[in-house]
């Protein structure tokens, strides 16, 4: 009778064992799973924020590269327009200086001499501000004689600051060259060259 409790002692000893074992081996397998997913979310979560990090890198790259072109290209234009003004206040200061000058009366007499060689020239007036008319009759009604450019007389105007307009008479035909519009078309025409040769210095 001993001999078959210690039998069955022993019995229970081994399947409680055997059964602790199996518990045991079963927590054991369920843990190494549940690293394995939480390794496995944690790398696939690292994986989202640096591809995340990379997007965010390489659009900020981008941006920041936009902007300096951008900058160039505002830059580029903030200097084309100085020299552009710079070029038109050079440009009227040298059509003053010589509407000014004692060259004014030959420039005017050259044009209508250019005038008058065309034979439907017709009659002309040359018309100038109030201030040169006074300065210059005298001389221009002079030179007008002495060339023989008859039909041309003088008018005043208070219509523009400097420079003079040839006209046609009675026909409402006029050749600007006051200041204005010869500083204006000289920088219509040097406007195009300067951009032209900032170009090449890109």
């Amino acid at each position: 009778m001993e001999i078959q409790l210690q039998e069955l002692i022993d019995q229970i000893k081994k399947d409680g064992v055997a059964e602790a074992e199996k518990e045991a081996s079963a927590i054991l397998q369920s843990a190494k799973s549940e690293a394995e997913t939480i390794l496995s979310d944690a790398q696939a979560q690292a994986d989202r924020i640096l591809s995340q990090a990379k997007l965010e890198n390489e659009r900020l790259v981008k941006s920041s590269e936009d902007a300096i072109r951008q900058a160039g290209r505002n830059l580029l234009i903030s200097f084309r327009e100085s020299v552009i003004r710079e070029l038109s206040a050079v440009t009227k200061e040298n059509v003053d200086s010589v509407y000014s000058s004692d060259a004014f009366s030959q420039l005017i007499l050259r044009a209508v001499e250019g005038w008058a060689a065309h034979p439907e020239a017709g009659e002309l007036t040359v018309i100038l501000n109030n201030e040169d008319l006074a300065r210059l009759e005298d001389v221009l009604l002079a030179e007008l004689k002495a060339r023989m450019l008859n039909g041309v007389t003088l008018k005043a105007s208070d219509q523009f600051d400097g420079g003079f307009r040839i006209e046609k008479k009675d026909e409402g035909i006029y050749y600007d060259f006051s200041a204005e519009s010869v500083v204006e078309m000289l920088t219509n025409y040097l406007n195009p060259k300067v951009a032209a040769l900032m170009k090449e210095a890109e």
